[in-house]
């Protein structure tokens, strides 16, 4: 059960980060040329095996399993929590949904206005690709690294990334536009419900817990994170109701 959910989690997460970098490097390719754009993305793609191949080794070699499990829940859950946050916040009304089509008209009107574009390789078209998929890349690799890190299976947690994001390149090259009707705010909910699971999962863990369910207690965690943020969800909701209902009496 772990492991089908690790590869979900990271196809998930890899698959909500590469839709975004999408988003960029179409704008770019669009106004730039798609010789910068793809230039910018090849580059960040060597910058991030790099990255992966430094710190994956090490961190498996030289790090405690215990220590790094501490490490490593602890780190997913503050990335979790984050992601979570920001999914409440748009699901209850607080924070608008992200609208890729919206970024994708916004980056295209503000590079439309750049001087020096259709250049063979044009600088600020290049900086902003390498960044978009460099910046989005990074949040894939540490989901990679720290899942692969602490399960000992980090072959699976890559297949997931990697089938996500080819699976986003090869809709972004068939259709030529930003993927604006993907359920980004769901996905994120799953995602930050899942990597809440599984940092809670290792470093318990990693602190000694011994969990009674085994493996199964990382659904369950699931299940609870879920729970908690729907109430959540529902309480803001109720309050913003409420608050309405007495602006309008007053």
């Amino acid at each position: 059960m772990s492991g089908t959910l690790l590869l979900l989690t990271s196809f998930l997460a890899s698959a909500v980060e590469a839709v975004e970098a999408l988003t960029i490097v179409l704008a770019v390719g669009i106004t730039r040329g798609w010789r910068t754009s793809l230039t910018g993305v090849v580059l960040a793609l060597v910058a991030l095996a790099v990255v992966v191949a430094a710190l994956g080794p090490a961190l498996v070699l030289y790090v405690p399993l215990d220590a790094l499990r501490v490490l490593v829940g602890a780190l997913l859950l503050i990335f979790g929590l984050q992601w979570l946050r920001k999914a409440i916040m748009r699901a209850s009304g607080l924070k608008a949904h992200r609208d890729e089509e919206s970024a994708f008209q916004s980056d295209v009107a503000r590079l439309s206005g750049e001087p020096g574009k259709r250049k063979a390789i044009d600088r600020t078209g290049f900086v902003l690709s390498f960044k978009g998929v460099f910046l989005e890349g990074l949040e894939v690799a540490f989901i990679v690294i720290t899942f692969g890190a602490s399960s000992g299976q980090l072959g699976l947690s890559a297949t997931g990334a990697l089938i996500a994001v080819g699976l986003v390149a090869l809709v972004g090259v068939a259709v030529h536009r930003p993927l604006s009707r993907v359920p980004e705010n769901v996905i994120k909910f799953a995602v930050g419900l899942m990597l809440t699971a599984f940092g809670t999962f290792w470093g318990g863990e990693g602190l000694g817990i011994e969990w009674a369910a085994g493996d199964a207690a990382i659904p369950l965690l699931v299940l609870f994170y879920g729970v908690v943020a729907a109430l959540m969800v529902a309480v803001i909701k109720a309050r913003g109701a409420n608050h309405k209902t007495l602006e309008r009496k007053a």
